[in-house]
């Protein structure tokens, strides 16, 4: 059984005076809604990260999402010279005026909190609403701000971003949760290179260290959420509680947790915070349990053909094969017999199996009899045959899809027997 696919949007770009911005739009909400994530940014990668791609996919399901990588990061142009914020506020204007956007809710993540700010004090006309998290008004520590980092601090991170940039240096300190994972710090390693070059970051860093955007607070006249953890180990959580009282009728709300990042750790605390911000309606809890069609396939020979081909054909090949599986997964019985039909031009072959039932979701997997049943009914097909439970034939009744009956089968660790029918024509 595959986990939920993400398919993210198409990536368009922006005129911002002579610099072209890379910018996504996903979802159909009534609410626009502009993530700014900082200096991490790239509007395709973010998708190959499940926590990430689900986090986006929350929003967008209660609002109009735009992502986009401000200039000199992701996709977007590289500038000659570090952006001011000025001129990345000009950016987010040439986005929202592409997609067509009078006025946004703005998602200031970290270092895109300054921008977000400012944003929303000099265009209130054109912001609805202010949400920042773990994002802080000034970067350096002062005599009347004693939140930010001292000098040393300071010169430590810009160490770290010229000696392990793009190997996923920072990692751990603004996702330790994570750090040990070795899947996830792969994509992140990953994610710092396509961010940009490691000059470009040491640019970047020089910048913040000036950054101070204190005297804007006072001017924001839009309604305002400030989210921080409680123990947020990249960003001290005094930054957080200085812009609620700074900025005027900010709503503050401090959540368990380490993580800088915020599709890492509970992503649905701050994800339920946010929605019911934006929306007035906090989102309903998924059920864990619910009636669905479970699809097995199993390569046949694979083993075999592994050996046959060594370790970089036999990847190569599954790519491909993994490829064909997802432009099928709409379907059930017809996208078992797909499959099988396709895999064949890779000189593969497949079983498939079918059974639908109640199943347990936990995060993007799923548990439970209705798994194993599909499971088993799978081993007992041959080399191409897909094998359904009496459960699925009868559900398709009057589909015109055919089958002709293998008996009943007691199958390994579930009770009973099971009647099983293999699908002959769809």
């Amino acid at each position: 059984m595959s986990p939920r696919l993400h398919t993210p949007a198409e990536t368009r770009y922006a005129r911002s005076g002579d610099v072209h911005i890379a910018y996504q739009t996903v979802g159909s909400g009534s609410i626009d809604l502009i993530l700014l994530p900082g200096a991490f940014s790239h509007v395709e990668h973010q998708w190959e990260e499940p926590s990430f791609a689900r986090f986006l996919d929350r929003l967008a399901s209660f609002s109009r999402l735009i992502v986009l990588d401000v200039r000199g990061t992701g996709l977007s142009d590289r500038a000659a010279e570090l952006p001011t914020l000025e001129e990345q506020i000009d950016d987010v204007l040439a986005v929202l005026d592409a997609v067509g956007s009078e006025r946004a809710a703005l998602f200031g993540l970290s270092q895109g909190g300054g921008l977000a700010a400012l944003f929303a004090a000099a265009h209130p006309d054109r912001t609805s609403a202010l949400v920042l998290f773990g994002a802080y008004a000034r970067s350096t520590r002062a005599d009347d701000y004693p939140w930010g980092r001292t000098p040393e601090e300071y010169d430590t991170l810009v160490r770290t971003a010229d000696e392990g940039w793009g190997s996923g240096a920072f990692l751990p300190l603004v996702a330790p949760t994570v750090a040990d994972d070795a899947s996830f710090k792969l994509w992140w390693a990953r994610n710092e290179r396509l961010s940009g070059s490691p000059g470009a970051i040491l640019a970047f860093l020089r910048m913040q260290r000036e950054a101070d955007v204190r005297h804007v607070l006072p001017a924001i006249r839009v309604p305002t959420l400030i989210l921080q953890r409680t123990d947020d180990a990249y960003r001290n959580p005094g930054s957080g509680r200085y812009l609620a009282a700074t900025i005027p009728g900010a709503k503050y709300v401090e959540l368990s947790g380490r993580d800088n990042l915020p599709y890492v750790g509970d992503q649905d605390a701050v994800l339920d915070e946010v929605e019911e911000f934006l929306t007035g309606v906090r989102h309903a809890a998924e059920p864990d349990r619910v009636l669905a069609t479970v699809l097995f396939t199993d390569i046949v020979g694979s083993t075999q053909r592994a050996a046959e081909l060594g370790d970089r054909g036999w990847r190569d090949l599954l790519a491909r094969h993994d490829a064909l599986v997802r432009r099928e997964l709409d379907r059930a019985i017809r996208c078992a017999q797909a499959i099988a039909e396709g895999v064949r031009t890779l000189g593969l072959e497949v079983r498939g199996g079918l059974h639908t039932g109640e199943i347990e979701l936990a995060g993007d997997h799923v548990r439970g009899i209705a798994v194993h049943i599909g499971a088993r009914a799978a081993a007992l097909a041959g080399p191409g045959e897909v094998f359904v439970t009496s459960t699925v034939k009868d559900l398709v009744a009057g589909s015109g899809i055919e089958f002709e009956e293998r008996g009943e089968h007691a199958l390994k660790g579930v009770p009973g027997e099971w009647r099983i029918f293999l699908v002959t024509s769809g």
